[in-house]
């Protein structure tokens, strides 16, 4: 059973993580007092992050994902019928989510491949539930379409920027040179303050990534 944690709290936001699967990806469900918000990325473990839904009290108004990659959307079709909610991608990364079965395979991993999201994200466009919003900025490289979430204070990065690392640029439509451009327009002009809540291990700020991660020097 999950048992819910204290959330992390951004001014009025409210945001709660919780590893999935195998690969322990970064699920983030986000909120505003008015108990509505977004669930980030539902990589796997459908049934943990229902309880994590129901237990917290907040009204999922849609399913945003960072990118495609297998790892970071293995529970979207089980969480998008169980919430009645849409499912929001950059078009630039669905052939990624449509090679998830595929992708997934290769790594000897059970996977239920979700239908085609119901939503394009644009860059710059404004998430609202409730008295939360969340805008996006778009920042390939790790993934074509990757985009990050950032809010009052915090920022869901996705496969971009870790704790002392950044995202791999090996996989299929990977580029370095633009990921690291991406990272230094994109979330190092956030306020050093700002959380960041990655796709995988701990959270961290912008201030203490500028100041130590080795990729950003």
């Amino acid at each position: 059973m999950t048992r819910l944690s204290a959330p992390f709290t951004h001014g009025a936001a409210r945001v709660w993580t919780l590893p999935t699967g195998p690969l322990q990806e970064n699920a983030v469900l986000v909120a505003g007092p008015q108990h509505e918000g977004f669930l980030i990325d539902p990589g796997d473990d459908a049934g943990r992050l229902q309880v994590l839904v129901e237990a917290s009290g907040v009204t999922v108004r849609a399913i945003l994902l960072t990118h495609a990659h297998f790892d970071h959307i293995g529970a979207v079709q089980p969480l998008r019928e169980a919430l009645g909610v849409p499912v929001y991608l950059h078009p630039a990364d669905l052939p990624l989510y449509r090679l998830g079965a595929a992708s997934a395979a290769r790594w000897n991993l059970p996977f239920t491949q979700p239908a085609d999201p119901d939503h394009e994200i644009a860059p710059d466009q404004t998430f609202q539930a409730g008295d939360l919003t969340l805008r996006t900025r778009f920042l390939p490289g790790h993934a074509p379409g990757h985009v990050v979430f950032v809010g009052e204070g915090f920022v869901v990065a996705g496969d971009t920027l870790f704790q002392g690392g950044i995202g791999r640029t090996d996989l299929p439509g990977g580029h370095g040179p633009q990921l690291l451009q991406g990272i230094h327009e994109q979330l190092l002009t956030l306020p050093d303050d700002t959380a960041v809540y990655p796709g995988h291990g701990p959270r961290t700020t912008i201030g203490a990534e500028r100041r130590t991660n080795p990729f950003l020097r």
